[in-house]
């Protein structure tokens, strides 16, 4: 199963934590695994890309495992369009959550 773990600071999203891995499919026909990559990967590219800010990024091992935390210090129109992004993110990941729940699992924090 994917753990996401959803950070928050007085409401505000301060970074996320994915663990594990769907098995919903055999290796390279995952479509869980698949969407949760292309939907976090893609707000990661996004903040780096329309914020211009990159956030610390920790991966590891054999995949199944990324944490993004934000700077602590970003100017207000960067920190609000972060938030936008990862809220953005988060609607997506709940919509996979909701038709796949035996392999995805969505904490806020």
């Amino acid at each position: 199963m994917i753990s996401v773990s959803m950070y928050r600071s007085q409401g505000e999203i301060t970074g996320f934590e994915l663990t594990g891995h769907a098995e919903s499919g055999p290796y390279g026909h995952d479509l869980v695994c698949a969407a949760v990559s292309a939907v976090s990967f893609g707000a990661v590219n996004s903040l780096m890309s329309l914020c211009e800010f990159e956030p610390e990024i920790t991966q590891g091992g054999e995949g199944g495992y990324l944490k993004i935390t934000l700077p602590k210090k970003l100017d207000k129109e960067a920190y609000s369009k972060a938030q936008l992004l990862l809220e953005g993110m988060l609607v997506s990941l709940q919509t996979i959550e909701n038709d796949y729940n035996d392999y995805i699992q969505i904490t806020n924090m």
